[in-house]
């Protein structure tokens, strides 16, 4: 099986090199928005998946780190990924989209409720390609209207 690279593949690779991001983040309902700045490399994985490898400023003073995995599932028709960190147990698996403009990726995810009681909801990761060397990443949760909620962006400029 030696897999070669789609357009899919090919629309991931533009997030490969060094990037520096600054995010604005919620951890729930009515708690207060909190700002941090963090680093991450993106490298790619035979052409088709990408790791990107982060490190960030934590709310309680700590650096937390982070690996996420992008690829593209032919078979699916879908891109697929993971996220990991090292601040949670959940490993987030992805399932997404490009839209028509080639310019968001849209990830559905599940993960742990805001709650804490233990439930796992729905949750949307979305990467828009604003420029060659500006993305942006935003998480959202259902607002219970039908509609999602936004409670982290983050836009990561390169460096290399």
């Amino acid at each position: 099986m030696f897999a070669k690279p789609q357009k899919e593949h090919e629309w991931l690779q533009q997030l490969v090199g060094d990037w520096v991001s600054e995010m604005d983040c919620s951890m729930g309902p009515g708690q207060p928005r909190s700002k941090s700045k963090g680093k991450e490399t993106v490298r790619s994985l035979g052409g088709l998946w990408t790791l990107g490898e982060g490190e960030g400023e934590m709310p309680d003073g700590n650096i937390g780190q982070t690996l996420i995995t992008l690829g593209f599932d032919p078979a699916k028709g879908r891109f697929v990924g993971s996220f990991v960190g090292s601040m949670m147990t959940h490993q987030w698996h992805y399932d997404g989209t490009l839209d028509d403009s080639g310019k968001v990726l849209t990830l559905d995810t599940e993960g742990p409720s805001f709650d804490e009681d233990g439930a796992i909801k729905p949750y949307r990761d979305v990467v828009t390609i604003v420029s060659r060397d500006h993305r942006m990443l935003s998480s959202h949760m259902p607002d219970g209207n039908g509609g999602w909620t936004e409670f982290m962006t983050a836009h990561y400029r390169r460096v290399a």
